[in-house]
This record gives C-alpha cells, sequence and structure tokens, in this order.
C-alpha cells in the first residue's frame, strides 16, 4: 500500500544509525556520504498522536544516565538479564563492574551493535522463547521504561510466569516505569479513557515504530501506575518489596520471586 511502512527491524535500524553517527562506523551510503543528525525514533499510536526521540540516548555513557538509571544498577545481583538491551548501555556497565549479564532483544540489528560495543553474552528471541534455553538468573533488568513490555492484563500472567521459569530462588526483577495519569493534556487523558471504554487499562498504548520508510507491526506497551501493577501481579509468583518514587512520575519498582 502507497505511503505504509515496509515491516523491518526498525530498533535495530536506528540503533545502527547512531552508533554510526556517534563512532563513524559502518555509516549508511547515502547522498554526499553522511547520516542525518540526530538520527530519530518515530513512535507512533493509533489515535494518531506522533511523537519523535533521538535514538542516541540508546547508547549513552553512564555519566549521562538520568539518576533512576544508576539507582536501578546499584540494586543488581548474582546473575543478571538484561531485557530489551538495545545497544547495550547498561549490559556494558554491568560488565565493568563484574557483573555476569547476559543481554536479551528481539533486534538483531540492536544484538550486533551491543556486540561491536563489547558485549559478551547476548540472546536473540523473546523471554518466552529464552526459557527453553535452560538458563536461570537472580536480576531481571527493565530499564529504559520496559517495565511496559507487560504489555497489559493479557499478556502479564504468560509474561511474568516466563520470568520466574528463568528466575533462581529468591529471584528479583528491577524495572522501570511511568505513572501516566499525572497529565491534564487532552491528548492523553482522552486516551486513556478510550483506553477504558476498550477494556484496556487506561495507559496501555497500541503503537508501532518507525524509521526512514521502516514500520513494526503494532504492538502494545504498557504504562501503568503502580497500583495497576500491584494488579497485574495478583497470583503471579511475584511480589511487589520496594517502589523508588524519588524521581516522579517515574519509578522504579522491585519485585521479589515468592518462596
Amino acid at each position: 500500500m502507497v505511503g505504509e511502512p515496509v515491516i523491518g527491524d526498525v530498533f535495530g535500524e536506528l540503533i545502527r544509525d547512531a552508533y554510526a553517527v556517534a563512532t563513524g562506523i559502518g555509516p549508511r551510503p547515502m547522498v554526499g556520504g553522511r547520516l542525518p543528525r540526530p538520527v530519530i525514533e518515530v513512535i507512533e499510536r493509533d489515535d494518531g498522536l506522533i511523537n519523535g526521540a533521538p535514538a542516541a540516548h540508546y547508547l549513552d555513557p553512564p555519566q549521562a544516565w538520568q539518576p533512576y538509571d544508576h539507582r536501578a544498577v546499584d540494586r543488581v545481583r548474582g546473575r543478571t538479564l538484561d531485557i530489551g538491551v538495545g545497544g547495550g548501555r547498561i549490559a556494558l556497565h554491568l560488565q565493568e563492574r563484574g557483573v555476569p549479564v547476559t543481554g536479551l532483544d528481539t533486534s538483531l540489528g540492536a544484538l550486533r551493535v551491543s556486540r561491536h560495543r563489547g558485549v559478551r553474552e547476548l540472546v536473540h528471541g523473546t523471554i518466552d522463547e529464552h526459557v527453553a534455553d535452560g538458563r536461570r538468573y537472580d536480576t531481571f533488568l527493565l530499564l529504559g521504561n520496559n517495565l511496559g513490555l507487560i504489555e497489559g492484563r493479557d499478556r502479564a500472567p504468560g509474561f511474568l510466569a516466563a520470568l520466574a521459569a528463568l528466575a533462581r530462588p529468591g529471584a528479583q526483577v528491577i524495572a522501570h516505569g511511568t505513572d501516566p495519569y499525572g497529565t491534564t493534556d487532552p491528548l492523553h487523558t482522552g486516551y486513556h479513557e478510550l483506553n477504558r471504554r476498550r477494556g484496556r487499562l487506561g495507559g496501555q498504548l497500541r503503537l508501532r515504530l518507525r524509521y526512514r520508510q521502516l514500520g513494526t507491526e503494532w504492538f502494545d506497551y504498557l504504562v501503568c501506575s503502580v497500583d495497576e501493577l500491584t494488579g497485574l501481579l495478583h497470583g503471579s509468583p511475584w511480589r511487589l518489596t520496594d517502589v523508588d518514587t524519588l524521581d516522579a512520575p517515574y519509578y522504579l519498582a522491585t519485585l521479589t520471586l515468592a518462596g
């Protein structure tokens, strides 16, 4: 269809180009031999709202991180799975600290960048697929707002069960989330109400990513309050044991494996 994007590895392509802009390594051939600066990730919501953000933050060194990222990595213990490793910023830092860390991502392009930057252990796939590999972890990281990978009520039980299947006794999940309900912007409050009428959580986003001529399939990504997260954990093997709200509306939630 004319005007529709080609489905592809959007995240991998934009991470690759952001890395090329930052380092001069592996630039895409273009007129004049230059890449656009900055590389912009386009996020399209299913009500037509479009936002864009520079992709360079996926490669940020620790000195450019937000305070909650530092507090999150300080809580890490034992063998760690960095879920949605992206450009490897968290995994590289943990490696330097001597933490045994594995990066997991569904984007082959992002994994190639992470490997080139020095991340030693990488896995391509979803959480569910990784269960079959037989590995076990003490800490799971869902940083960069990746609590959103829970998606919503329907996906939450399966996602949490897969984490439990990968967990050692006493394992923890450290997740970065955002409470969406402090806004008064009618674009967002109206979307929350639309979601509720559709039987969804208010902050359950239906998105696709765009970069150049590529797009992803539409997918769900959850932005939820702490109370909503507590409800999603009900009946799962996980318990909410700590909430850090020092940078509200952002928060760090620590989940601990029951028993």
